[in-house]
């Protein structure tokens, strides 16, 4: 038998129980990881409150990623990758001491890889990646903003436009605007703020931001892209601005999608102010799986060559799911949360088991 973390039905982080279940096998072409360290992200939490529309049906275990070591083959799988250190990317199923995985999706951890910076790349890394890398890279010299720029794809995404030579600003809370400047943010402002635009020209000469990521969605895309500048390109890549209280609300969602500009923007006026708007849905890409695949084996690269870096937030005991949402939800964390099992060997996981 083994432990896992299933959402037995839709609301706060305490809808999530620690089971006992069989210790899964593998089928033809799949493997088995005992996992070390399981990413947690905000689409967890979206799962959580029921607003994930293609989430499978509750009761479920959730998780898109982790790291660890393939502890069985399955049939048609080389016998020699048992004990491989991998990282994991699943459709579901992570928040977990086992998962089963096709094997093509459980990629080696080159040598000198940390456990923890695995376990953290996957699903935020792929995602600033797509947007940064994929759809809207930036030049040299051309000012990037990344609301949310604390949050597991903010850091990514402001490691990766740093990468390519742009300016970097973002929003966040104002706890939050030390560190990122810190980081070399040239401007940090509240990301509650619901008129930006006007600031952000003026940090910028006048001109607007080269390339815009919005992970909020509703009322604020129209904001974002106000904020452009002229070949500007917004990106979406969220809807956090649904995921209001802790029970999760169908109305709050509703009324994220109402407040879409879906009137004010539309092709005429894309072709008027010369700009672009786009969207990311990674878990939409399942079906392209060479694609996604060959982003993460170049962010594998660069990782082990010390090119990126993740920025951990804190480790929860997996058995302390509920606490690990109560942080990302109440966005306190800077960068990627994550859960370990125990397997996990480090002294760096947080003590809140009497909690």
């Amino acid at each position: 038998m083994t432990s896992a973390v299933s959402i037995r039905r839709a609301g706060a982080p305490e809808m999530m129980d620690v089971v006992t279940i069989d210790v899964p096998a593998p089928g033809p072409g799949e493997v088995r990881v005992a996992l070390e360290l399981i990413g947690v992200n905000f689409a967890d939490v979206m799962i959580r409150m029921g607003l994930y529309p293609d989430a499978p049906a509750l009761p479920l275990v959730p998780g898109y990623e982790g790291a660890g070591r393939i502890e069985s083959v399955g049939e048609g799988v080389d016998a020699d990758r048992i004990g491989e250190a991998v990282l994991v990317l699943a459709k579901s199923g992570c928040y977990a001491e086992h998962v089963v995985v096709p094997a093509r999706f459980a990629l080696r951890r080159p040598d000198g890889v940390d456990v923890r910076d695995a376990a953290a790349l996957a699903v935020n890394w792929l995602t600033a990646y797509q947007m940064l890398e994929v759809m809207a890279p930036p030049r040299p010299g051309e000012t990037v903003l990344i609301h949310g720029a604390a949050g597991g794809v903010g850091q990514a995404a402001v490691r990766l436009a740093r990468r390519r030579g742009a300016r970097v600003i973002g929003s966040a809370s104002p706890s939050k605007h030390e560190i990122l400047r810190g980081q070399g943010l040239a401007m940090v402002f509240d990301s509650r703020r619901s008129s930006f635009a006007a600031t952000v020209r003026a940090a910028t000469g006048g001109r607007g931001a080269d390339v815009v990521l919005e992970p909020r969605h509703g009322r604020w895309i129209l904001e974002s892209y106000r904020a452009a500048a002229p070949a500007g390109r917004v990106v979406m890549h969220g809807f956090a601005a649904a995921a209001t209280g802790k029970q999760g609300s169908r109305w709050s969602a509703l009324r994220t999608v109402i407040e879409a500009p879906w009137f004010r923007i539309n092709p005429i006026s894309l072709m008027n102010d010369n700009k672009a708007l786009m969207g990311v849905n990674l878990g939409r890409l399942w079906n392209d799986a060479d694609l996604l695949l060959g982003w993460l084996d170049e962010l594998m690269c660069w990782l082990a060559d010390g090119e990126i870096k993740p920025t951990i937030d804190s480790i929860y005991p997996l058995e302390r799911a509920d606490l690990a949402h109560h942080r990302l939800q109440d966005r306190l964390n800077v960068g990627k949360i994550l859960l370990a099992t125990s397997c996990y060997q480090g002294d760096d996981i947080e003590d809140v088991m009497g909690s």
